[in-house]
């Protein structure tokens, strides 16, 4: 019996572990157990009652105003004694979180096979984004085994020197993730305020872009969404402190933008194939919107998914306000511009990366 146990602990990484947990399970010869860390609380538990995984070891650490060195060690304190008790074969670790990060170290030093999912995506800026493009790079080093999502991060591990034997290129499960939560029949009311508008979805909250780059961001959007009557934003607030007290020094006393709380997958999944495009600082959304046909505007200088601007899909815009209001409205004003954008091919997989991974495991782990 192959005993394979999966380690995550975000929201992102959850939506994107949980199909392969699912797929693994239906699998003979498979022991599977999920541990999750709780990194996210509240918005991992949705994830999770949403796909109905139930983890085998739950760490719940989230605190208030925790760090990074919280996370990592605290994990570290915690993940040993799981390990030990349940010796998988091998460990499974998603993209580029610091429980991703904590976990895969842990099975380093217990001497226990690391598979990376979604390994390989790349800026070579260790500070952008931070900590993650550390925590992918720091991961691709222990790793036995890579899932990478394109030939283009396969390329980047194979240039770093990774056993080509090793490294697979299976596609991205975020789009295994929306066959079970986008449905033909959802309602909500905030599409309801929408009404006929045109929906715009924002999501923006990296860590280094707090302070003057989001203030930068927002006053943009606001302005564009004073100009526009025929649009709505609808902005999932992160719960950190400084991203909401900047979201509702902006957009306070704003019609046309509704700040809402963190959105469970199922209700961000739809909003989101019902959206008319998308601005965001986050990752996980430049793979899934594609999916739907949904034009992104990146609000950061770099992005690990450079797939998508070279298929179309998706923009650099940085964080300047007049670069970000300027690109906002030529996707409005002209139909030319949406439409490659939103027909562009998605070049993120079709959907069966989690059935590819499985098969690779059942062949690879002894």
């Amino acid at each position: 019996m192959k005993k394979i146990m999966l380690v995550f602990g975000t929201r992102p990484e959850a939506i994107k572990m949980c199909p392969l947990v699912k797929e693994l399970r239906n699998r003979e010869g498979i022991a599977v157990s999920v541990c999750v860390t709780g990194q996210h609380r509240g918005l991992l538990d949705g994830v999770l009652d949403a796909f109905g995984v139930k983890p085998d070891y739950d760490f719940s650490l989230m605190r208030e105003g925790q760090t990074l060195f919280d996370i990592t060690v605290n994990i570290l304190n915690r993940i040993k004694a799981v390990l030990v008790e349940s010796s998988p074969d091998i460990v499974l670790v998603h993209g580029d979180t610091s429980t991703a990060f904590a976990a895969a170290l842990a099975c380093f030093y217990e001497r226990i096979d690391v598979g990376h999912i979604e390994a390989g995506l790349r800026t070579y800026d260790i500070y952008s984004p931070y900590p993650e493009e550390f925590n992918r790079q720091a991961i691709s080093l222990i790793a036995k085994y890579s899932f990478a999502p394109t030939e283009a991060a396969r390329d980047n591990l194979l240039r770093e020197g990774r056993e080509p034997s090793h490294v697979f290129v299976t596609g991205n499960t975020a789009i295994d993730a929306l066959a079970t939560t986008v449905r033909s029949d959802y309602t909500h009311p905030l599409l309801e305020w929408v009404g006929d508008r045109r929906l715009v979805l924002l999501t923006a909250h990296r860590r280094e872009n707090l302070g003057a780059p989001l203030r930068s961001m927002l006053r943009a959007i606001r302005r564009v969404s004073e100009e526009y009557d025929d649009i709505r934003v609808i902005y999932p607030v992160h719960p950190n402190p400084a991203v909401r007290g900047v979201a509702n020094e902006i957009f306070g006393g704003c019609k046309g933008v509704r700040l809402t709380e963190p959105l469970d997958v199922l209700d961000f999944h739809n909003i989101l194939a019902r959206s008319f495009m998308v601005l965001t600082d986050s990752g996980g959304i430049q793979e899934e919107a594609p999916a739907l046909g949904k034009p992104v505007l990146v609000m950061r200088d770099t992005t690990e998914r450079p797939e998508g601007i070279s298929a179309g899909t998706i923009k650099l815009v940085g964080t300047d306000e007049e670069n970000i209001y300027s690109s906002f409205c030529r996707l409005l004003n002209d139909k030319e511009a949406y439409e490659a954008m939103a027909r562009a091919s998605n070049p993120y997989g079709d959907g069966h990366a989690a059935e590819r991974i499985a098969d690779i495991l059942y062949d690879k782990v002894k």
